[in-house]
């Protein structure tokens, strides 16, 4: 999350455990198939890998043998071996690799899926680039562990122990002093181990945090450069970079020490142990193939041990990205869709009551954005809630919209409790049209058709007609096919406020949210769309927010917010006539032409 390098003492604790990684089974599980296969192939590369130096042996014992097509034999039999360790070597890198790449695209899926649905409160704590930090990054350190470091350490471990065997049956004595050194390559791997998860875990912190900083920066980087803020922003980028740059090379200093350590040992030992082994050769107490045999498999069993100490590592990496993971998919969530929800009433006629609604926003939990509002729309009722900013009105489009459930009170639509049914069921009865309008990156009409996948063509520029928006839309390079960048930056403000107006025209339900649709919108373009939202709010139930009183003079009632309650409603000429803070607003914006209406 956002601070969590500044307070992931205790997560960087948890992430000790190495134990974490069996968090993975879920995804794991559903391809067992492809797991046996797989270890099937490590299990037998490992054996024929333990086999070539008990064929190499046999060929140096007969070095001088007089029969040279047993001489042969051997070599075909050791070219046989090899042949058989690239085939089986083969079918372990593809099977497994395939296999890391299809359980990290299912934990990609799973996470987006999660973070899809979250509501906007989530969002208010984590930054979206370190989400995306996650999907990415994170996912990444477990393929490299899926695809790559477990089979290598699976591997390495079948090579040790059955390196030891081997090596106990060609040479018990020598066999014994190697197993001296265990203890000591040991204890090296463990201490040094947990001050590289902890180290680890904090790495991942500071890459998450940078890519959260880069993406808020690039995402608003008109503003950034409108206000001259480049050189703040570049220095506020590069200290979060450069402690991230710091936490790795404290990593990667701790791990190359361990590995320096550890290898040193277990070649030191080897060379100790061949002196030894060298002089019982002369000594006539073991033969120059055995000698040779117990060499390469001492080698080989210290290029185990020296591989798991570079896998414990990787292991250790992701074992702390899959907590991070975790801990989004199973992050809560302050709005859920109930384990048994009522169906939407089948009548949908739009009625919509505020029951005694208090809410407070979780990043202002002092502030009452809405402080015990009692509102009915009826059906088929154009609603209109003005006020100054920070009144509330918005917040009722999003409690409406269940991005937020009430702090007290309830909401109802059609007489059921949003709480009671799935967000997606009654949020597919509603079209929203909101105060900053999102476009993005695709074609005008792919970005009308938003609002309902299914519609044909001649629907969506219908629906774009209707919003005036036909023509400018006509007249661009590729007409209705012309890609409109990301969030729209080839779009005026009018022109993306009319997009996603005809998108909420073709969506056509039966309850219309209109939040500031035409606040960036030019006085004949604003005429022509207020006629198209007059003529659909005759057959639907309409709440329309706004700040420009002359959008909203037609409206059938008139709520007046102000700090979180309702302090005025009824029609436009009623409200004017008590002289309250409507008329207040209204004569403010005189000079706007709502008096020449």
């Amino acid at each position: 999350m956002a601070d969590a390098p500044k307070a992931s003492d205790e997560e960087r604790a948890r992430s000790k455990k190495i134990g974490a990684l069996t968090a993975l089974w879920p995804f794991l599980a559903p391809y067992r198939g492809m797991m046996i296969l797989a270890l099937m192939s490590l299990v037998t590369t490992a054996l024929v890998s333990l086999v070539m130096p008990l064929a190499a042996g046999r060929v140096v014992e007969n070095f001088q043998t007089a029969d040279i097509a047993l001489l042969d034999q051997y070599f075909l039999a050791a070219l046989a071996v090899a042949a058989l360790l690239a085939v089986g070597t083969a079918m372990r890198y593809y099977l497994v690799t395939r296999l890391g790449e299809r359980v990290v695209a299912d934990i990609r899926t799973a996470v987006f899926d999660r973070m899809i649905g979250m509501s906007p409160a989530f969002f208010e704590k984590v930054m979206t680039g370190e989400v995306l930090s996650r999907i990415t990054t994170d996912t990444t350190l477990i393929l490299s562990v899926i695809g790559s470091s477990v089979s290598v350490a699976l591997r390495n471990v079948l090579i040790f122990f059955g390196g030891l065997a081997l090596m106990m049956f060609t040479s018990p004595k020598l066999t014994g002093l190697v197993l001296l050194i265990v203890p000591a390559v040991i204890i090296p791997i463990v201490v040094l181990g947990r001050r590289l998860r902890a180290l680890s875990r904090a790495n991942q912190d500071w890459i998450a945090e940078s890519s959260g900083n880069a993406s808020e920066a690039l995402l608003s980087v008109q503003t950034v450069q409108a206000f001259t803020h480049e050189a703040m922003s570049r220095k506020k980028f590069s200290d979060v970079t450069e402690r991230s740059f710091m936490s790795a090379k404290q990593r990667i200093g701790t791990r190359a020490i361990m590995t320096m350590i550890v290898i040193f040992l277990i070649f030191s030992g080897v060379v100790g142990v061949l002196w030894i082994g060298a002089r019982d050769v002369r000594a006539g107490l073991m033969s120059d193939g055995e000698l040779v045999q117990f060499v390469i498999l001492s080698v080989m069993v210290a290029g185990g041990v020296g591989a798991l100490t570079e896998v414990w590592g990787e292991l250790q990496r992701a074992a702390g990205a899959t907590e991070r993971l975790v801990e989004l998919l199973n992050a809560p969530d302050a709005v859920s869709d109930p384990i048994a929800p009522q169906p939407v009433p089948a009548v949908r006629t739009g009625r919509i009551v505020f029951q005694n609604v208090t809410f407070r926003y979780p990043g202002r939990p002092a502030v009452a954005a809405l402080d015990g509002i009692d509102l009915i729309v009826q059906p088929g009722e154009t609603v209109a809630l003005v006020g100054p900013s920070g009144a509330g009105k918005t917040t009722v489009i999003q409690l409406l919209q269940r991005f937020y459930d009430p702090t007290e009170g309830s909401v109802t639509v059609d007489g059921v409790d949003l709480r009671d049914m799935n967000r997606a069921d009654f949020r597919s009865h509603m079209a929203l049209v909101p105060q900053d309008p999102v476009i993005f990156a695709d074609t005008a009409r792919e970005n009308i058709r938003f609002g309902r996948p299914d519609a044909t063509d001649a629907e969506v520029e219908a629906a774009a007609k209707a919003a005036a928006a036909h023509d400018f839309l006509s007249a661009l390079p590729e007409g209705y096919d012309s890609y409109v960048g990301e969030r729209g930056v080839m779009l005026s403000g009018g022109q993306k406020q009319r997009i996603a107006i005809a998108r909420a025209i073709l969506r056509d339900t039966p309850i219309l949210l209109l939040d500031e649709a035409t606040s960036a919108l030019d006085a004949e373009s604003e005429s022509a769309v207020q006629k198209a939202v007059e003529d659909l709010a005759k057959t639907r139930t309409t709440l329309i927010v706004a700040h420009r009183l002359a959008t909203v003079k037609k409206a059938d009632r008139i709520i007046v917010f102000d700090a979180g309650k309702i302090v005025a409603q009824g029609t436009h000429d009623s409200l004017v006539a008590q002289d309250g803070l409507y008329a207040r607003l209204a004569r403010l914006q005189f000079t706007e032409g709502l008096a020449a209406e």
